[in-house]
């Protein structure tokens, strides 16, 4: 029997050029607190006040609130998808969960090891007994799971445990809003913002959910509905 001829190889497709300008411009957008931060930081150095009279505090509030701000981007794409019918959205979700988890873990070490100064005594104490710090450490720890899930290799092995994986972003956003409300105490204006809106993508993704499953429930009635009656014998 002849040996069949392998099949030709599928030509990868090329990225648009419009696709490639937008995820430029979104990681421009994504870079520019970095770009900031590491301004004020020279700033400081060069004995300036851009970090006002606590640089530490300064830099974890920055990197912490850049974080809450990129992972709330990141868990609006979907709306933003469903809302506008555009499934372009859904290529900038990934790219956006993984910078709410780089200024996550810039904020993580910046309490490591500037505010703490590697004391991990203290460290160890502050992640058994300060609530704030324990949710916030749980948040950076799913983030961290869900970082090193994210490559093309890793969504293939998982298959669709991929998908019930990464819908623990949801835990982390709230355990990231709670780390911020524990963590001001005093003003709670800003963490109840960042609170209302995560309640609003909740409710939005909540509502589509209940539309679906009555949509469900309800295309079985329409197809019998629909359906011509049987003649008798």
């Amino acid at each position: 029997m002849a040996a069949r001829s392998a099949a030709p190889a599928r030509p990868r497709r090329r990225p648009q050029p419009r696709w490639i300008a937008a995820k430029t411009l979104v990681h421009l957008l994504a870079l520019v607190p970095a770009g900031v931060l590491g301004w004020r930081v020279l700033d400081a150095f060069q004995g300036g006040d851009a970090l006002g009279a606590d640089p530490v505090a300064a830099i974890t509030h920055f990197t912490g609130l850049w974080a809450l701000r990129m992972l709330l981007v990141s868990l609006a794409i979907t709306p933003l998808r469903r809302l506008t019918g555009w499934p372009g959205w859904v290529r900038f979700r990934r790219m956006l969960g993984l910078y709410a988890f780089f200024y996550a873990s810039l904020h993580f070490a910046t309490y490591l090891f500037l505010d703490l100064g590697g004391l991990w005594a203290q460290i160890l104490e502050d992640l058994t007994t300060r609530s704030y710090i324990i949710v916030g450490f749980g948040a950076w720890l799913i983030l961290l799971a869900l970082a090193s899930t994210s490559t093309t290799r890793a969504i293939r092995r998982l298959g669709r445990r991929w998908a019930q994986l990464h819908r623990l972003v949801y835990v982390a956003a709230v355990l990231a809003v709670l780390h911020f409300v524990w963590l001001v105490k005093a003003d709670l204006r800003e963490p109840a913002l960042y609170a209302a809106i995560l309640a609003v993508l909740f409710g939005i993704r909540i509502w589509y959910r209940l539309r679906a499953a009555k949509a469900a429930k309800a295309a079985p009635r329409r197809a019998s509905a629909s359906q011509p009656l049987k003649r008798g014998a």
